[in-house]
């Protein structure tokens, strides 16, 4: 819902002409009940999707053939981004739910060679097994865990981050990461809703990016979502007042703090940083 309105604004930083469509009556429902503070936050989510974008398009840009999204959910990239015929895209979520999501964008067309694969990505076993296959030999790959890694627990991601790392064609991993400070003033504002939709938020590494180095990645870049949606001019007047003082978009783990963040392995080539 929230890349629907912002798609239907005369100003809107990016289309997505689905987003309505894959909420659907249920979806503007939600979105109706939810807390007034809930809907102010839909700056997050508008700059998380340009930060991304933006970033996924420099790594295909770059040479990646394959790009991986791992609880792809309501996502509608392989149809309103300009990726080229070729790329392969691999959706992987809930069968359920990638059914529904193919029922409702049957009469659309990708515009690249699109797939979707229904496994439980909890299941420790079947995901290492699936992430293992899915690149073909040559393949310079893209992960993208949009939305993800905050519902998961430590261990989870522990076991993801090394999953990855073990398959040498996943050349970059972008995601988006909250600090500590920002997972709690969530819960506090926001936990009861989130609790109701089984939706806890959960992992906030205290060591930010620094988390994911002795599991074999490092950062080479993070985007703060604030300074985005600055850019943007989409943030509350209070919040831009804020995102103006110096060290806003810096980590700090006592700090709320949001990033879109871009991870390469540690023996990453040159070609890779680029």
């Amino acid at each position: 819902m929230y890349r629907a309105l912002e798609t239907e604004r005369r100003d809107a930083h990016f289309s997505d002409p689905f987003a309505r469509r894959l909420a659907g009556p249920r979806g503007v429902a939600i979105y109706d009940r939810l807390p007034r503070q809930v809907k102010k936050a839909a700056w997050s989510v508008i700059a998380r999707t340009t930060l991304l974008d933006r970033r996924l398009d420099a790594r295909i840009q770059n040479g990646t053939t394959l790009v991986v999204n791992l609880a792809a959910g309501l996502d509608s990239r392989p149809y309103r981004l300009a990726l080229p015929p070729h790329l392969r895209w691999i959706e992987v979520d809930n069968p359920d739910l990638l059914e529904e999501k193919a029922r409702i964008l049957a009469d659309a067309t990708p515009r690249c060679r699109l797939e979707r694969i229904g496994v439980d990505l909890a299941d420790a076993a079947s995901r290492k097994a699936l992430l293992e296959r899915l690149p073909s030999p040559g393949d310079r790959a893209v992960v993208i865990t949009e939305g993800l890694l905050m519902y998961l627990s430590e261990p989870d991601v522990t076991g993801l981050a090394r999953d990855l790392a073990a398959v040498p064609a996943y050349r970059a991993w972008l995601t988006d990461l909250i600090s500590p400070g920002l997972l709690q003033l969530i819960n506090r504002e926001w936990g009861s809703t989130l609790e109701a939709g089984g939706a806890l938020m959960r992992f906030a590494p205290s060591l930010g990016t620094a988390f994911f180095e002795p599991l074999g990645w490092r950062a080479t870049g993070c985007d703060p979502t604030i300074l985005e949606a600055r850019r943007l001019r989409r943030l509350p007047f209070f919040l831009h007042l804020l995102a103006g003082l110096p060290g806003v978009g810096t980590f700090h783990a006592k700090r709320p703090w949001s990033a879109v963040c871009e991870l390469t392995p540690l023996e990453a080539g040159a070609e890779d940083l680029a």
